[in-house]
């Protein structure tokens, strides 16, 4: 059984150096292109004044 778990173990480690790898070449292409267009904008809220639940007038 100890086989078992020694060789779960070596492919657990193997996935998480490529899963590192692969994150760190992520950051450097971001870093080197720069944010993404609209990356600063927040989407609207749901209180926007254009939502459904805005007008209350009809209550």
């Amino acid at each position: 059984m100890s086989e078992t778990k020694d060789a779960r173990a070596e492919r657990l480690k193997a996935a998480l150096r490529e899963n590192l790898r692969r994150r760190k070449a992520q950051g450097r292409g971001r870093a080197e292109t720069g944010p993404s267009p609209g990356a600063g904008e927040s989407e609207p809220s749901e209180t926007d004044s254009r939502g459904p639940d805005s007008d209350k007038t009809g209550l």
